[in-house]
């Protein structure tokens, strides 16, 4: 263990402590719930980059997830010809890309992977490996199974999640309904992994498997924060219990593939108005704070430059160092993890991509962290998103997850924070985690 993976290391637990600083109830904290998440994310993360079969199994799912994007390729271009061509390619009739597309280059893929999941839940694979995931939680963690059921249905599955908890939502806890708020904020579904994968395959050649592991290492990481901020002080109607999903399995694997494309293109169609909306409002909120920034440096001599990015940058500093960032990329690095507050993951992807093509990042530890602490729904669009989801399953708990809402952002923030600190303390020259990103 170098310097730098110290620094993660004991930044780690200087996040949890931060993290108690903000909880209701610091005595009511179960220290066995809290450690034996720690040790799972230890765990975990050790069998993926150290294990060799770990590591087999790290790049096989990259392999895997490489391949199927390439498969989806196929039907974006028989849509959209060479527009769907990535930049710097061409296609069999010597066609060239005329440049990047977001909404026709990598918004389609969203659409797959979506059919694909729910190929998956109807053979009844996603459901087995989201039951034993739970299993796992609740024997270990000692929680509900209502909450690891849907913790874990979010490493695979995205707001829709919830469905799978339906029956239970009604009488759960003020505790459970914010761990199950959090682990969807905390975690990334599977069709915007494709997503991401796009973006920084280039980058990352092995950012898939990457990714996955981020998705895992956040569910425990979001049990955490939640019994952190609000510890469980009554008791769960499934506490202890294994409990079964709660689907409705379509009549045949066509039907499955049509409802999945439908609710992958709802998906894309939510993320291109998110994009419009929060970007148009960060540049008027810039300019706002431009004008008024303007005042206040001439007043005081300051040559501060005044944005909401450069405000969040600062907020987020010291957490990026404590995840173990060199202090040469420590601003950028703070810039990007702040901005997904208010931008969403989307555009935090994308500006790390641009920051390691321009060399902005000169260790590649400084993008494998940053790749970690980003993967993740923890942002302003998202709580809303959840909420509004959650709300309509539970019609009774209005209020209470809307008052939660707020809390589970900033418990996702931490669990997400809590994921790229693992990768820090993990990166080495020897390690599966080194994906030889560009300098």
């Amino acid at each position: 263990m170098n310097g730098y993976n110290l620094v993660s290391f004991i930044g780690l637990f200087l996040l949890l402590g931060i993290c108690s600083l903000f909880s209701n109830s610091r005595k009511d904290i179960d220290i066995k719930t809290v450690s034996v998440g720690i040790c799972l994310m230890f765990a975990l993360a050790f069998f993926l980059f150290f294990i060799p079969f770990g590591q087999a199994l790290f790049s096989a799912l990259n392999s895997a997830v490489v391949a199927i994007l390439n498969s989806a390729q196929n039907g974006i271009e028989f849509l959209f010809g060479r527009l769907a061509l990535a930049p710097g390619t061409e296609n069999g009739a010597g066609e060239k890309s005329i440049g990047f597309i977001l909404a026709i280059q990598a918004l389609p893929t969203v659409v797959f992977f979506a059919a694909l999941v729910q190929l998956l839940y109807y053979y009844g694979i996603l459901p087995r490996v989201i039951t034993f995931f739970a299993k796992v939680f609740t024997k270990l963690m000692h929680i509900s199974g209502a909450e690891s059921l849907c913790v874990s249905a979010n490493i695979f599955v995205g707001v829709e999640a919830g469905v799978s908890i339906r029956p239970h939502l009604e009488k759960a806890t003020l505790s459970e309904l914010l761990t199950i708020l959090t682990g969807g904020m905390a975690t990334i579904a599977s069709s915007m992994l494709a997503f991401y994968v796009f973006i920084l395959h280039e980058q990352f050649p092995m950012i898939a498997g990457h990714l996955l592991s981020a998705s895992l290492l956040s569910a425990p990481a979001a049990i955490i924060c939640a019994k952190i901020l609000l510890p469980e002080t009554e008791k769960p109607v499934t506490l202890g219990e294994d409990i079964s999903p709660d689907y409705s399995k379509e009549n045949n694997p066509i039907e499955a593939i049509v409802n999945g494309a439908n609710s992958g293109l709802q998906l894309v169609i939510g993320i291109i108005a998110l994009l419009l909306a929060f970007l148009g409002l960060l540049s008027l909120t810039d300019l706002l704070l431009g004008i008024l920034g303007g005042w206040v440096n001439g007043a005081t001599g300051l040559e501060f430059e005044w944005s909401l990015r450069n405000l969040l940058a600062w907020i987020f500093y010291p957490f990026t160092l404590l995840l173990g960032v060199p202090f040469s990329d420590a601003a950028e690095v703070s810039r990007i993890i702040g901005e997904r507050l208010v931008v969403t993951e989307v555009q935090s992807y994308f500006d790390l991509k641009a920051a390691m093509e321009e060399g902005l990042l000169q260790h590649p530890r400084s993008a494998v962290i940053c790749t970690y602490a980003l993967c993740g729904f923890a942002h302003i669009a998202s709580m809303a998103i959840f909420t509004a989801a959650l709300s309509s399953l539970a019609p009774s708990r209005v209020s209470d997850i809307s008052r939660l809402a707020p809390r589970a952002l900033l418990a996702a923030t931490f669990a997400c924070l809590l994921t790229g600190a693992m990768a820090g303390i993990f990166f080495t020259s020897s390690s599966v985690l080194l994906s030889n990103p560009a300098p």
